[in-house]
C-alpha cells in the first residue's frame, strides 16, 4: 500500500502503539485502516480562507478515507484471505459498497503500482 518498506514499517509501527497483548485481530485492522489515512491518505490543501474551506475539508477527508478503503479492502481479501462480510466490518460500510469496491479497487491497485514502476 505504501510502495515503500521503510514508510511500511513507520505504518505498522503507529499500529502497534494502539495495541496490546488482548487486542482483537478486528481492532488491530482498524486501527492499521486509520493510520494509513492518517499517513497516506491524499490531501491537498488549496483553500485560503479556513471559515469557506470547511465543507471542502469534510469532503477531501471522505475522499482521502475511500481512497484508503479501497486499497485496504483489496488487500485484506487477496493478502489475508478475508471474506467481504469481515472486510465489511473493518471498514464499517455495508457489505455491497466492499464488493464494489473490490471489483473496481484491484484494477486500481494494478494501475497505481504500475506508474510507481514506470517513475
Amino acid at each position: 500500500m505504501t510502495f515503500s518498506e521503510h514508510d511500511t514499517q513507520d505504518l505498522v509501527y503507529k499500529t502497534y502503539l494502539h495495541a496490546d497483548t488482548n487486542t482483537k485481530e478486528i481492532e488491530l485492522l482498524k486501527a492499521f485502516r486509520e493510520s494509513y489515512v492518517n499517513q497516506f491518505g491524499q490531501y491537498t490543501d488549496f483553500c485560503i480562507s479556513e471559515k469557506k474551506c470547511q465543507p471542502h475539508f469534510r469532503l477531501l477527508d471522505s475522499l482521502k478515507h475511500c481512497a484508503a478503503d479501497i486499497k485496504f479492502s483489496v488487500l485484506l481479501n487477496e493478502i489475508s484471505g478475508l471474506q467481504h462480510r469481515q472486510i465489511s466490518e473493518i471498514i464499517g460500510k455495508p457489505i455491497e459498497t466492499t464488493r464494489t469496491w473490490l471489483l473496481g479497487g484491484r484494477q486500481l491497485l494494478v494501475n497505481t503500482s504500475q506508474l510507481k514502476v514506470s517513475a
